[in-house]
């Protein structure tokens, strides 16, 4: 037991804990769903329970949506539904109830005639292999959250997800072989896209003139960076499995002249020495605070005074979208066996710890998938 009292509650918070017994009285709630005043909030407190219960059956329709390929096949306009059901190798009663359901998701909609058209959360599915990519490795997820009470006692690690990122459990990452992180680098490829325009619209690179992507797999980002720079040379540091798989898509892009690929492991080796600026994307949230605080260290080693880090990676209590780092990353990252979503101020908070200045955090379009922060490297560390 510690020997610090307890702080006596304030004013502010007695009157919440009270609120919250209000709130858990059956008799109140009650009496909140027949008055009028009070209706409409409990009637979106009720929907918003149902759908916590309910979330599960909601993803498996979009699952069921996604290995159909339902979106891919109304991409170009409303279809007749038994001819629909026909072409998914479906029971005509299934297929109206998985069209139905669909619907109420956004995911389809109803049009004139008997038929189905894409709705609008189905149309943002089109081309968007980031999405349908997650959408199938959630299958993993699930079987490790099968039992969460379990999960949350056991030790660390042993998951599904801890076998899916190899490197979270592996004694020496740096010797998996490529058949074992194949199948992450292609997950993470695919939804790099998306992340860079966002992160790259952010932090502008022209006057930087050589950026490291540490962690940076198969160099989807890096290839972004330099379409989009193209005085920029490029570095690229992985595992050296990891490393390999970008060499033929940097010479695909007609990039290997300006690049240079190094093969290591980031919470033990060295970083390479020359870039002015140096990105970890999506890459912190995956360590626990030693881990990351060294591959910090190391970024900070590898930059010259007053070089630049640029992080980005989902970030706890992020305004609006909170569920996205404290339950989803919170939850999955416990599953994947290390690791977990920092607010701004921890994150700031471990770059003055391993020698950087002025973390700044830059508005993106899109928080709930990516915030970035950038620090300077202290003259004298």
């Amino acid at each position: 037991m510690s020997g610090a009292m307890a702080r006596p509650a304030g004013l502010l918070d007695r009157a919440r804990d009270t609120y919250d017994r209000i709130l858990a009285s059956p008799r109140f709630r009650s009496l909140a769903t027949r008055f009028p005043l009070t209706r409409p909030v409990a009637r979106r407190r009720v929907r918003a329970l149902f759908d916590l219960c309910a979330g599960f059956v909601y993803s498996q329709v979009l699952l069921a949506c996604v290995r159909l390929r339902l979106f891919e096949i109304l991409r170009n306009g409303p279809e007749d539904e038994s001819r629909l059901a026909a072409r998914l190798a479906l029971p005509p009663e299934s297929a109206a109830r998985l069209f139905a359901a669909a619907a109420s998701l956004g995911l389809l909609a109803r049009r004139s005639g008997g038929r189905w058209g894409l709705g609008p959360l189905g149309a943002a599915m089109v081309d968007n292999p980031g999405v349908t990519a997650m959408v199938e490795h959630h299958a993993l997820v699930y079987g490790d959250l099968a039992d969460p009470v379990a999960l949350l006692r056991r030790p660390r690690g042993g998951n599904h997800l801890s076998g899916y990122w190899p490197y979270a459990e592996a004694a020496t990452p740096a010797a998996l072989r490529p058949d074992q992180v194949a199948a992450y680098t292609d997950l993470m490829a695919a939804s790099q896209p998306i992340i860079a325009e966002e992160v790259l619209a952010a932090v502008p690179l022209r006057r930087h003139r050589c950026l490291l992507d540490v962690g940076g797999g198969d160099g989807s980002f890096l290839r972004a960076a330099g379409t989009r720079h193209p005085h920029l040379r490029l570095m690229l540091f992985d595992l050296p499995a990891v490393a390999e798989r970008a060499r033929p898509r940097f010479a695909a892009a007609g990039m290997t002249g300006r690049t240079a690929l190094h093969g290591g492991d980031i919470t033990t080796d060295p970083l390479p020495g020359g870039a002015d600026i140096l990105s970890l994307v999506r890459v912190i949230h995956d360590h626990n605070d030693d881990r990351a605080l060294a591959i910090l260290r190391a970024a900070r080693a590898a930059l010259p005074p007053g070089g630049t880090l640029l992080l980005a990676e989902p970030m706890a209590a992020t305004p609006g979208a909170e569920p996205i780092g404290e339950a989803y990353f919170g939850f999955y990252l416990l599953a994947m066996g290390t690791g977990r979503a920092r607010t701004p101020a921890e994150l700031s908070a471990l770059l003055r710890q391993a020698g950087f200045t002025a973390p700044r955090l830059r508005p993106t379009r899109t928080p709930l998938l990516v915030r970035v922060m950038t620090a300077e490297a202290v003259v004298n560390p």
